[in-house]
C-alpha cells in the first residue's frame, strides 16, 4: 500500500541537516511465545547447533523474523546443518542464522583492543561451554555482581562514544552492516541468578552508535551510555533478585518489552503526522540492527585446543581478520591478543614439559584475571614473593621464558601473526602490554617510550632466557653481594626488576640517533646499544656499579605514580598547581660506591638524580670513557680585584646555565591566583529576589560590584573543575578521553567567547584611563 511505503525527510542533527532515508512506518513486532517456541524446536533439532533451551530462547525473543530464523535452522536431505551461513576460520567452522534483532536485546561484548589498556571496571571472565565434549557456540561471562555488569556495560558504551560515533550516519541509513553476536550465559559471583542474552562482539562501535542516535544530537556519551544501560536492565532497584521473585532472566526481558512498548506508541504518534521530525526519524532507524548471529562451532581434526576453548578462540580468529584487514588495531592491542592466545594454545597442545595447571596460573597473571595480591599464593616455595606489581613482572618473565616454553611460545605465535620467524625483539615486543598491566594507566605518559624499549628487546638478557629462579626478596640490594659473588639467580632477578623499574620509568629506552647528541638533561646518552644489551652489562657479577644501579631502581619502583625523572618540568608545575602529587616524593638516584647508602650528592649534600645517561654509563664504563674521554683539568685563576662598577664575565656554561634558570619559576603566584576563594553568597537568583522586596533600587556600581564577585568566582569554579579533571586522568586511564572532543569544542566556543568580552572590556577601561575626560584640564601633580 502507498501509505505503508518507507519515507525520507530531512532533519536537524545537532548544526547540520541530515536527510533521513528508507525510514520504515511501522516499527516490527516483539516475538510472541508461539514465536519463541517456534524457534527453539528448530534449534534442538539442528544436529550442528548444540545450545542450551534458554539460549535459543534470547534469540528468538532478540529477532524480529522469527519464521525466517526457524527456515535457517531446519535441516533438509541436501543440507543437513540447514541454510546456515558458513565460515571457515583457523581450526574450526562457524555456522550462524543472519537476522535483525531488537536493539535493546544486545548487549556489548569484550573489546579486544581494550586487552592492552587498564579499565576502570574489569572485564568478566571468560569460560567455554561445551555438550558431551563438543564446543557449543556459546560462552559465559562471568561477572561479580548485577552491578558489574550494568558497571562494565556503561564502561564500554562510554568508552566507545568517546573515542568514535558513526551517528549522523546512523541517523540517515542506519546500521547497514551486520554485527557480530553470539548467545552467552550471563553468570554472577554473588550466587545472583544467571540469565541468557545476546551478546556483541563486533560492531560495538555502531551498536553504541545507535544509542547516541536514540540519546539525541545534545547528548554527550555518559547520556547515551545511562541510557542503555537503564533500558536494557531496568532502572536501579527495578529489577528485584529476591527469592519468589520471577527469574532474573524474564524479569528483565519483561522490563525490555515494556520499555519497547513505551518507545513504539511514541513512534506511532511522531510518524503520524505530515511532516514526521527528529525523533520519528531517532526511533526507526536504531529499533533493529541487523545481525550475524553464531549458532554452531565445530573444531576441524586435529585441532590444538580443548573443546571449551574451540568457539571463542574462532570467534577472536574473527575479529583479528576483521581488524587487520578493514580497521586494525595498534600494535599493542595486536601483541596483546597474539601473546594471549599463543600461550592457551600451548596451553591446550600440551607438548610443554610444563604442567597445565601452571600454564593456567601463568595465562590467570598474564591477563589480569589473577589480582597481584595473590600472587604469593600462587608461588610455590618456602619463600614466597611480595604481592608488587613489580614481582609479578619478574615471575611473568620468568614463566615465560622458560627454555621448555619459550619455543612453543614463539611457534604459536608466529602462526597466528602468519610470519616465517620470530627473533628475541618480536617476543619482547609481546612482552611489553603484558608487563606493564598494573600500572598502565599511572604511567600512560611515558608508555610509548617504554614499549619501544620492550621493542628493543626489554629485560630479556642471554642469562634470562638461560635457567634461573627468582629469588623473592623485600629489599633488592640484599641481592647485590650474592650477584657479585657469581649467583645467578640474584644476577637474574636484579637485571629483571631492575631493568623493568628502570623501562617503565623511562630511564632506559629505545638507544635512537638522536640520543647521541642530546644533553643528559633531556635524555641523552654516551653511546649505542640495544636496551637488552644494556641490562645485561648491568647485571655482570664484576659490575658492582651496574648492580647498585639496578637494586636501587628496582627498590624506589612504584606502581601507582611516574618519578620526578620522567616528569617535565612543564607537568611538575601543574602537578604542584594542581596538588596532583604522591605523598612522598618519588625519585631515583645516581649510585656512589663511595657513600654508605650507596647514593651520589653534590657539594651541598642533595641527592643527585638519575639519567638515561648514567644508566648507560654504568653498563659499561669502559665504553663510555672512550667515547667521552675526560677534558683536562682547568688551571684556577688567581684571585684579582675589580674595581667597582666594573662587570666580570661569566664562564660561557655558567652563564648559560644563570639564563635557562632565569629569574624565577613564578610558582607562588601561579599557586596564589589558582586559590579557591569562598563561593559567592548572592547569585544571580538571589540578586533578583534581594532588588524586587528591596524599597528602593541599589546604586548600579554596588550590583556590578556583587557581579564582579559572580565572574571571578565563576571563573576560579572552572578553574578548580579543570584541576580535578587533571586529578581523575589517570584513575580513568587511556581507553576513554577524560573529556570527550565535542565537549571540549563546545567550551573552547564558550571561552573564546569570554576572553573576547573581557579583552574588550580592558581596552576600553585601559583608553578611558589612558586619554582622560576630553573637557578636563590634566591634573596637576601635588606633594603628600
Amino acid at each position: 500500500m502507498p501509505s505503508q511505503a518507507p519515507r525520507s525527510f530531512p532533519v536537524q542533527w545537532g548544526t547540520e541537516s541530515v536527510l533521513v532515508s528508507n525510514v520504515d512506518p511501522v516499527l516490527p513486532s516483539t516475538s510472541s511465545d508461539a514465536d519463541i517456541t517456534k524457534v527453539v524446536d528448530a534449534g534442538g533439532a539442528n544436529p550442528m547447533a548444540l545450545l542450551p533451551e534458554a539460549a535459543w530462547q534470547a534469540i528468538a525473543r532478540a529477532t524480529t523474523a522469527p519464521d525466517a530464523v526457524a527456515v535457517q535452522l531446519r535441516p533438509t536431505s541436501e543440507e543437513p546443518a540447514g541454510l546456515l551461513m558458513v565460515e571457515n576460520v583457523d581450526g574450526a567452522t562457524l555456522r550462524s542464522v543472519v537476522t535483525r534483532v531488537h536493539l535493546s536485546e544486545l548487549l556489548p561484548g569484550i573489546q579486544p583492543r581494550t586487552g592492552m589498556e587498564v579499565m576502570e571496571i574489569p572485564d568478566p571472565q571468560v569460560q567455554g561451554v561445551t555438550d558431551e565434549g563438543r564446543p557449543c557456540a556459546i560462552v559465559r561471562y562471568r561477572y561479580q555482581s548485577l552491578t558489574h555488569l550494568r558497571d562494565h556495560v556503561w564502561q564500554t558504551i562510554h568508552g566507545t562514544l568517546s573515542l568514535n560515533s558513526y551517528a549522523p550516519s546512523v541517523l540517515s541509513r542506519k546500521v547497514t552492516r551486520n554485527l557480530i553476536t553470539h548467545p552467552a550465559e550471563i553468570a554472577f559471583e554473588d550466587g545472583t541468578e544467571s540469565f541468557h542474552a545476546l551478546i556483541v562482539r563486533d560492531g560495538i562501535t555502531r551498536l553504541a552508535s545507535a544509542w547516541a542516535v536514540l540519546a539525541g544530537p545534545g547528548a554527550e556519551a555518559a547520556e547515551a551510555a545511562t541510557l542503555a544501560v537503564d533500558s536494557l536492565f531496568g532502572r536501579t532497584g527495578t529489577v528485584r533478585t529476591s527469592a519468589g521473585a520471577l527469574p532474573l532472566g524474564l524479569q528483565l526481558a519483561a522490563a525490555r518489552e515494556k520499555w519497547r512498548r513505551t518507545l513504539a506508541e511514541e513512534f506511532a504518534q511522531e510518524i503520524g503526522v505530515e511532516e514526521p521530525g527528529l525523533r520519528a526519524a531517532q526511533i526507526a532507524q536504531t529499533y533493529v540492527l541487523p545481525t550475524q548471529t553464531a549458532v554452531a562451532a565445530e573444531g576441524h581434526p586435529g585441532h590444538l585446543l580443548a573443546a571449551e576453548d574451540i568457539f571463542d578462540d574462532a570467534i577472536r580468529s574473527v575479529l583479528a581478520s576483521v581488524h587487520v584487514e578493514f580497521k586494525q588495531w595498534d600494535a599493542a592491542a595486536q601483541n596483546v591478543e597474539v601473546a594471549t592466545r599463543a600461550l592457551k594454545r600451548v596451553i591446550q597442545l600440551g607438548s610443554s614439559e610444563v604442567r597445565k595447571d601452571d600454564l593456567q596460573v601463568v595465562y590467570g597473571v598474564a591477563v589480569g584475571r589473577i589480582p597481584v595480591a595473590e600472587l604469593p599464593d600462587m608461588v610455590p616455595g618456602d619463600t614466597p614473593p611480595p604481592g608488587t606489581a613489580l614481582w609479578r613482572s619478574v615471575y611473568l618473565v620468568y614463566w615465560l621464558t622458560r627454555p621448555e616454553l619459550l619455543d612453543h611460545l614463539k611457534d604459536q605465535a608466529k602462526a597466528i601473526k602468519g610470519g616465517k620467524r620470530m627473533g628475541l625483539k618480536g617476543f619482547a615486543e609481546l612482552l611489553g602490554p603484558l608487563i606493564d598491566l598494573p600500572w598502565r594507566s599511572h604511567k600512560k605518559q611515558v608508555t610509548t617510550q617504554a614499549r619501544n624499549a620492550w621493542n628493543n628487546g626489554g629485560v630479556l638478557t642471554s642469562d634470562v632466557l638461560q635457567e634461573w629462579t627468582p629469588c623473592p626478596t623485600e629489599d633488592f640490594t640484599d641481592l647485590v653481594t650474592p650477584a657479585m659473588a657469581g649467583d645467578i639467580d640474584a644476577r637474574c632477578t636484579l637485571a629483571v626488576a631492575g631493568g623493568v623499574a628502570l623501562i617503565a620509568d623511562k630511564l632506559l629506552t629505545r638507544n635512537v640517533g638522536s640520543a647521541l647528541m642530546a644533553a643528559k638533561e633531556k635524555g641523552g646518552v654516551p653511546f649505542r646499544a640495544d636496551v637488552n644489551q644494556v641490562i645485561e652489562d648491568l647485571s655482570q657479577q664484576h659490575n658492582e656499579l651496574g648492580l647498585w644501579t639496578l637494586a636501587l631502581a628496582a627498590n624506589r619502583f612504584r606502581s601507582d605514580a611516574l618519578p620526578e625523572n620522567a616528569v617535565t618540568a612543564r607537568q611538575l608545575i601543574r602537578q604542584e598547581r594542581t596538588g596532583d602529587v604522591p605523598g612522598s616524593p618519588y625519585v631515583h638516584f645516581k649510585v656512589d660506591l663511595d657513600s654508605d647508602d650507596r647514593i651520589e650528592r653534590d657539594a651541598d649534600g642533595v641527592p643527585v638524580t638519575l639519567h638515561q645517561w648514567d644508566v648507560v654509563w654504568a653498563s659499561s664504563p669502559e665504553r663510555a670513557l672512550k667515547a667521552h674521554p675526560p677534558k683536562a683539568p682547568v688551571v684556577p685563576i688567581p684571585h684579582q680585584t675589580f674595581p667597582t662598577g666594573t662587570s666580570t664575565a661569566l664562564p660561557d656554561d655558567t652563564e648559560a646555565a644563570v639564563q635557562s634558570e632565569g629569574p624565577g619559576t613564578g610558582l607562588g603566584e601561579a599557586a596564589g591566583e589558582a586559590e579557591a576563594v569562598e563561593p559567592a553568597q548572592d547569585g544571580p537568583g538571589y540578586l533578583a529576589d534581594r532588588q524586587a522586596a528591596a524599597p528602593a533600587p541599589r546604586p548600579p556600581s554596588q550590583l556590578a560590584a556583587e557581579q564582579r564577585q559572580v565572574l571571578r568566582h565563576s571563573v576560579t569554579a572552572a578553574r578548580d573543575a579543570l584541576d580535578r579533571l587533571h586529578l581523575l586522568e589517570p584513575e580513568v586511564g587511556a581507553h576513554t578521553p577524560i573529556v570527550p572532543l565535542p565537549v571540549l569544542d563546545d567550551l573552547h566556543k564558550v571561552l573564546i567567547g569570554l576572553q573576547t568580552d573581557v579583552e574588550n572590556l580592558r581596552r576600553k577601561i585601559t583608553h578611558a584611563e589612558e586619554t582622560g575626560p576630553d573637557d578636563e584640564d590634566a591634573p596637576v601633580e601635588a606633594g603628600v
